[in-house]
C-alpha cells in the first residue's frame, strides 16, 4: 500500500513502466484509496502540474466509485508563486482548488498552499514548514520532475538540506509553467516552495514523468550521481521512493530491462 514501507523494501527507487499517462493515474489513485481506507486522515502531497493530472481525475472516478469518506483527509502543496493577486488562474491555490479539492470531495481547510502574498512574505516559508512538521508528515508526495531535474520548484544547485523557502525560478522553468499566463513573461520570478529536505522527510515519494523530454532528468534522477546540479537525484537517500514513467521517458534508463523484470515479478502483498 501507498505510504507503507515494509520491512522487505530495499532502499532503492522502484521504477513502473506505464503504458500511458492514464495507467499511471489508475495505478497511483488505486493505492491511494487503499491508503486513505487505513488511514482516514492521511496526508497527502500535492504537486500541481499537468503531471499529476492523471492521478486526480483517476482518483476522483476511484473515490466516487467506492464511496470513501475522504472529510479527514489532508493536503500540502509543494509550492506558490509569490506576489499574484488573489483568485488568480495561475497560482497553485487556484489550481488546487480546480483540479484537486473540489473534484475529489476534500474539506477545503484541510488543504493548505503556501502563502504568496506579499503582505506577509517574510515569515511564510516558515510558517509552512511549521504546519508541515505539525501535521505529522506527509504520508506519501506526489512529484514531477522539470526538464531541468528540479523536484518542486528547487531548481539546479538547491540545497539537499534545504526546508521551505523563497527560490529565483530559471528562464526554462518560466516558460514551462506559461500555459495559465498571457506570457512566460508574465510568470512570477519568484517562489515559495518546500526544500528538498522537506520533499524527502514524506514516507513514500511517487514521482511521475511522461515524454521523452523528461528521459535525461529520470536518468539522472535514478541512475546518475548525487548532485546538486540535478535536484531529482536527492530521490536516491530516500528508502521509499517509485517512479510512474511511460516508455519514452524511462527510454534513457541504463537498468530498465531489470526494472521491469523486478516489477513483473514484485510480491502482490508489497503494494506500491
Amino acid at each position: 500500500m501507498i505510504g507503507a514501507v515494509p520491512v522487505t523494501v530495499v532502499p532503492l527507487a522502484e521504477v513502473v513502466v506505464v503504458e500511458n499517462e492514464s495507467a499511471a493515474g489508475e495505478l497511483v489513485a488505486r493505492s491511494i484509496v487503499a491508503l486513505i481506507a487505513a488511514k482516514p486522515d492521511a496526508v497527502l502531497g500535492l504537486a500541481t502540474g499537468l503531471t499529476a493530472l492523471p492521478i486526480y481525475r483517476a482518483l476522483a472516478r476511484t473515490l466516487a466509485d467506492n464511496l470513501v469518506d475522504v472529510s479527514r483527509v489532508r493536503g500540502f502543496a509543494l509550492d506558490e508563486y509569490v506576489g499574484l493577486p488573489a483568485g488568480h488562474p495561475g497560482s497553485y491555490r487556484s489550481v488546487i482548488t480546480r483540479e484537486v479539492v473540489e473534484p475529489l470531495g476534500l474539506t477545503p481547510t484541510n488543504v493548505h498552499v503556501p502563502d504568496g502574498d506579499l503582505a506577509g512574505i517574510q515569515t511564510a516559508a516558515l510558517n509552512y514548514e511549521q504546519a508541515l512538521l505539525e501535521s505529522g508528515g506527509v504520508d506519501v508526495q506526489i512529484l514531477g520532475i522539470g526538464r531541468t531535474g528540479h523536484l518542486g520548484f528547487n531548481e539546479p544547485g538547491s540545497s539537499f538540506g534545504s526546508i521551505t523557502r523563497i527560490k529565483t525560478l530559471t528562464e526554462k522553468t518560466r516558460a514551462d509553467n506559461a500555459r495559465f499566463f498571457d506570457s512566460p513573461g508574465d510568470v512570477p520570478l519568484h517562489c515559495i516552495t518546500q526544500g528538498i529536505r522537506t520533499i524527502l522527510r514524506a514516507r513514500h515519494l511517487v514521482v511521475l514523468a511522461f515524454g521523452e523530454s523528461k528521459a535525461d532528468a529520470i536518468a539522472a534522477a535514478i541512475e546518475g550521481p548525487i548532485t546538486a546540479s540535478q535536484p531529482g537525484s536527492a530521490i536516491q537517500f530516500h528508502p521509499h521512493v517509485t517512479v510512474v514513467v511511460d516508455e519514452a521517458a524511462a527510454s534513457k534508463l541504463a537498468n530498465l530491462a531489470y526494472y521491469k523484470h523486478a516489477w513483473l515479478h514484485k510480491p502482490p502483498w508489497q503494494g506500491l
